[in-house]
């Protein structure tokens, strides 16, 4: 009996060792090798992977900034200073970026935009697609309120407040997240330090947006008229704002009658 369990002890012992040599060799064999640079710049990277970058996590970012396919500067939460790092490994400039933040296109809050019932059942900004008129409230442009991007946020930088989503700038990466989670499109990367950004974002007719908001844009071109930089322009009834051109001076602020200009 003990006879046999040793015999049956040294068998898988051998056969353990054999599978080992031929699998060391193996792997010896086919080892993939790596570029010593993709390492580097993971080490640097935050390591966060919430894949705002577009690549499956830092490791993805990595091997791409490694092999040419991606630019030193594509991690949006790491910002300039890591930029500068990669740049350093890969031997070039990473070059000027622009801080950016997560910006919410609407301010119809539960007091300022009406709504057309009461809703009761699962509360998923998605699932609004579903139900009559895409949702209880009256603007069909307007944050629904039942955070997706709160769900899809890795840093805890946007929360629902007062029935819309509000960003906490110090707080936001820029990943991206949330922007992709926003079933209404309302949610937009812009540079940390505009001057005014335009918290609305109805394609409405003016008598329609005021039935339904009271802070809503109604595309009445007053801002547009008195921009001396030609900065803003109302399109399909709804004011942009090109932040290239802006130069800060708010008197699109002063003359909209909303004040929904920030």
């Amino acid at each position: 009996m003990i006879t046999g369990i040793i015999v049956a002890a040294v068998v898988v012992g051998c056969v353990g060792i054999i599978l080992g040599f031929f699998l060391g060799i193996a792997g010896e064999k086919f080892k993939v090798e790596t570029d010593p640079r993709e390492d580097a710049i993971l080490e640097v990277l935050p390591g966060n992977n919430c894949g705002g970058c577009g690549y499956a996590g830092c490791s993805g970012l990595a091997a791409a900034i490694a092999k040419g396919e991606a630019p030193v500067n594509q991690c949006p939460v790491g910002g300039e200073p890591v930029a500068t790092k990669v740049g350093e490994i890969m031997g070039v400039s990473a070059g000027a970026s622009v801080k950016k933040v997560a910006f919410v296109k609407c301010a119809g809050t539960c007091e300022k935009a009406k709504q057309d019932y009461e809703y009761t059942g699962v509360e998923d900004c998605a699932a609004m697609a579903f139900v009559p008129n895409g949702g209880p409230k009256s603007c069909n442009y307007g944050c629904l309120g039942f955070g997706n991007c709160v769900k899809a946020c890795p840093f805890d930088a946007i929360h629902v407040v007062d029935g819309i989503a509000k960003v906490d700038p110090k707080v936001c990466k820029a990943c991206g997240k949330c922007v992709a989670a926003c079933p209404k499109h309302l949610i937009e990367l812009v540079p940390y330090e505009a001057m005014h950004l335009v918290q609305c974002s109805s394609k409405d007719k003016g008598k329609d947006v005021m039935s339904a908001c009271s802070v809503g844009c109604i595309g009445c071109h007053l801002c547009e008229k008195n921009c001396p930089s030609d900065a803003i322009h109302v399109v399909d009834n709804i004011a942009y704002i090109d932040q290239e051109k802006c130069t800060g001076c708010g008197i699109c602020a002063e003359k909209c009658p909303k004040k929904i200009i920030l």
